[in-house]
């Protein structure tokens, strides 16, 4: 009979070794929700800096977490979990909400993608907003959801004080917002901004990233 090759087979020890410590497997816990800098799992384990680095180089080692550059302070660096890490093992409810609302700078790409997709997968209502909203939605945003048979709420950008509301899940979607607003709470996706490039490439990227995310965050949270 067919079997799995030697080295998925080992990829998955690999895992389920990472995962066996009870601090590696809460921050998994953790990376399902959203990106966190090293010193915010440090604050929210309470451990030194030296052991959690240890734990998070086990995990990428492992293949269940990786980590890249904040866009907006390039000396501070966000850990996400691997694409696909966990194939079903992620944990169950964890999140009550109202209302989830996808935030990021301008309100006009990002955010607006988010939220659209959000509503394809979830009875939860959501919404966008931004902390210094754009005029319009992006055209690479409009263009990209066409393109996969999903529309954009016809809204213009708009600010976020203008929008928060009482029981919202905030989900920042850009590191411009997340650093400018973690008093917020909720959690972080660190998606790479795709008008720096401004490409079909970049715009279908974010779209991929955002998209899987959302799938994977819809299941956690329950209506509050």
């Amino acid at each position: 009979m067919n079997t799995e090759s030697v080295d998925a087979f080992q990829a998955r020890v690999a895992k389920h070794a990472a995962l066996a410590d009870p601090a590696r497997l809460r921050i998994v816990d953790l990376l399902t929700l959203g990106d966190f800098s090293p010193t915010e799992l440090q604050a929210e384990l309470g451990m030194p800096s030296n052991l959690l680095s240890h734990h998070l180089r086990t995990l990428e080692g492992a293949g269940l977490a990786t980590r890249h550059r904040s866009e907006a302070d390039r000396r501070r660096s966000y850990i996400r979990l691997a694409a696909g890490a966990l194939e079903g093992l992620a944990p169950g409810v964890e999140h009550g909400a109202t209302r989830v609302l996808f935030v990021c700078t301008r309100n006009s790409a990002r955010s607006q993608l988010a939220a659209a997709l959000w509503q394809q997968v979830s009875e939860i209502p959501s919404t966008s907003a931004g902390t210094r909203p754009a005029d319009r939605i992006a055209q690479g945003a409009i263009d990209v959801a066409r393109r996969h048979g999903l529309g954009l709420a016809d809204l213009p950008p708009r600010r976020l004080d203008q929008v928060a509301g009482v029981g919202d899940f905030v989900v920042t979607v850009c590191d411009n917002a997340h650093e400018e607003l973690t008093i917020l709470g909720g959690v972080h996706w660190s998606v790479p901004d795709p008008l720096r490039n401004n490409t079909e490439e970049a715009f279908e990227a974010a779209f991929t990233d955002i998209s899987r995310r959302v799938n994977d965050l819809a299941p956690r949270v329950h209506a509050a």
